[in-house]
Formats: C-alpha cells, structure tokens, sequence
C-alpha cells in the first residue's frame, strides 16, 4: 500500500513552502513518526513525519517551492529498501610465473660503468637554486541559500528602518529587589506551581503596568488613524538555531507569575523542537527581548512592525552607584526603550521606561498595582 505523503495547513496566512532539508533520501526505510523532511515558510520551520513505516518515495527536491496539500512522495509499506550489493567471492592470488635466474654480469663491466657514471657527474655544471615564492594559503569561501524565515528577519528590519520614525530611550535599574524576593520564594514558588520564578515574568507584569499608564506604546497606525489596544499581548523574542522568533503571550494583564513563566517554558520547549505554530506568533502589541542572556550590556532593540514598542532587557552587571550619599556595589541592568516618533513623544517614552525602573526596584508596586 502507498501512504501519500503531502504539505500540511500552517495556518491560514500560510499558502506555500519550501522544501528546506530531506532529512530522509528517497530510497530510505522508514519508521513511523520518523523525522523525513522540514518545510521552511516565511513565519515557521515544520519538520514532516513518516505517516508509516515502510520505503519513503520522494518527488521534491530541496530547495522546491510547493503548495499547501500538495502531494511530496509517498511511504510503500509493502516495499523492501533496496539492498546493498552483494561483495565479490575471496579470490586466491595468482600463481607466481616461474623466471629463468638473471646471467652474472662481469666485474670488470661493473668497474668501467662506475668510473664512467663519476666521470659524467664531474663535468656536469651545477644546476643554480631558484628560490620560489612561498604560497600563502586562502581559507576560501562558502555560500548556502538563506532561509525563508532569515530572509523574512532581514525585510522586515529593514522595513522597520525605513517606514518608522524610530528612537531609543535608555535608562538604568537597581535589580537588587527583584533579585532578593526571587532568591526568598524561588524555591517555594516552584514547589507550588512547577516552574521556576525567572526575571522575565516581572519584566512583562511591569510592562504590562507600563502600558496602562502610557497606552502610546500599546498602538499602531493604520493609514490616517491610531489605534490603541485595551488589553497586552506582549511578545517574547527568543532566538533559535533557525533564526529570531516572537512567541506572543496573551492577555498578560489577566496573568499570574506563575501562568507567565508556564507559558514562557512551553514556548521555549516548543521553540527548541520546532513545533511552534502560526498562532503562537500572530499578533502581538508590545516586544521584550533579552540580550543580556548572550551577555549584552546595551542595544538598541529595533520595533517590530506595525508595534509601536520594544523593551531591550541586558546583563545584570554589579557596579559602584551612589545611595544615600554614599558609594555601594549594587546589581545593575542597562533598559532600552525604542518607540516610534510618529506615534510617541519622548516625553511617553521616557516616563514608560521610568515606569518599568520603578515597578522593577520596588516590586510591591507590581502587587499594589500602583
């Protein structure tokens, strides 16, 4: 029996694919639910499983544009893969040919050629050494196809560039309080809810804050209006070996810690496997990104369209600043705020940044809601 095998819906803003790597050649045994091909579109990577087990028959090749349901080969159960050659039969060596012994040649022939042989040597000039250039070796070059979801990246970072009025706003928070209540209840927190309790989960409730008291950056512009969302699907950006990914996090206003940091870890699981859907990327109305998990001190996060906000999270680095009047070592973080000019003043973009400083150095505010 053939099973076809064919490109599945990935969601409905999603008509084609390419084929990206056949992780299985045509010809190949397969088992069912083993990994044979991934399909790359401009949103997500799909690895496709073999839907039985059996010999995969595959009419693509990498790199081939195909549609949504078309057909890309198929799995016949009923064939055997195609068995090696089988090796030549051990053959005995051939028997040594039998050589009449070589005539002793005389010793004074022997002497004459010797002295004839040193005499030509003699007279024979010597030949000049021409030293030649050493070549110095190159390392070369590489080229390979960018994938649909690198190429996507790139357009739309440009497109950013060039269709916003984008600025960047920095300041710098004290992380020492956030630091000491994750460090008191990080163990009973995970005890209680299954997860651990990281710092993402109180940057999103302090932007979430941040963006009821200045709304600006919860809006975007579609033609000659403004619109401005009542709730907070914030983004996370998390970088993966196939390119930068926005998961969206949903009604983050209604959220608890515990439900952030959930989904936070089912998207990172589901990022690591490539098994993230459309759905988990559509949307989103503000994006927090995080260089300093790669040990970034400052960046200027670039806004992802039609967004009209990004928050830059970096490295928490202990450095001296004055409290009180007096020099302490405290555990600081550099925040980047990049907003779009046309719909943000700096004014906005300086007191929703200020916001977050302040809800993240007293966290009780994030309970208060204050």
């Amino acid at each position: 029996m053939k099973v076809e095998i064919t490109v599945p819906s990935m969601g409905e803003s999603i008509t084609e694919a390419i084929i990206g790597e056949i992780i299985k050649p045509s010809g190949s045994q397969v088992t069912i639910d083993e990994e044979i091909l991934e399909l790359e579109t401009d949103k997500v990577n799909q690895v496709l499983y073999a839907p039985q087990s059996g010999v995969l028959v595959l009419s693509v090749n990498t790199d081939d544009v195909v549609k949504i349901g078309q057909v890309l080969g198929h799995i016949d159960t009923e064939a055997a893969a195609e068995a090696p050659p089988p090796k030549k039969a051990h053959e005995p060596p051939p028997k040594p040919v039998e050589k009449p012994a070589p005539e002793p040649v005389s010793t004074e022939s022997v002497r004459s050629g010797i002295k004839d042989f040193i005499q030509e040597i003699e007279e024979k000039p010597t030949p000049v050494v021409v030293k030649k250039a050493a070549v110095v070796p190159t390392g070369g070059v590489s080229r390979k196809r960018m994938s649909k979801i690198r190429q996507v990246i790139g357009s739309r970072l440009v497109e950013a560039q060039q269709t916003t009025a984008m600025l960047t706003t920095f300041n710098e928070v004290d992380m020492t309080s956030v630091m000491a209540l994750r460090e008191e209840y990080k163990e009973s927190f995970q005890k209680k809810y299954g997860v651990k309790l990281g710092f993402m989960s109180f940057f999103v409730k302090a932007a979430v804050s941040a963006l009821e008291a200045v709304p600006g950056l919860n809006s975007y512009l579609e033609g000659n209006e403004l619109v401005t969302r009542h709730f907070c699907d914030v983004g996370i950006a998390v970088g993966t070996e196939r390119g930068l990914i926005v998961p969206v996090l949903r009604g983050c206003e209604n959220l608890t810690f515990a439900e952030i940091e959930q989904m936070i870890g089912d998207f990172a699981v589901k990022a690591r496997d490539g098994t993230i859907s459309v759905d988990d990327l559509r949307g989103g109305g503000f994006t927090i990104t995080n260089g300093g998990i790669y040990g970034s001190l400052l960046s200027t996060p670039i806004l992802n369209p039609p967004q009209s906000g990004i928050l830059g999270m970096h490295k928490i680095e202990k450095r001296p600043v004055v409290v009180n009047d007096s020099i302490v070592i405290r555990p600081m973080m550099y925040l980047a705020v990049s907003y779009d000019h046309r719909i943000v003043d700096g004014k906005e973009a300086v007191t929703f940044l200020v916001h977050i400083k302040n809800c993240l150095e007293d966290p009780t505010r994030l309970l208060l809601e204050v």
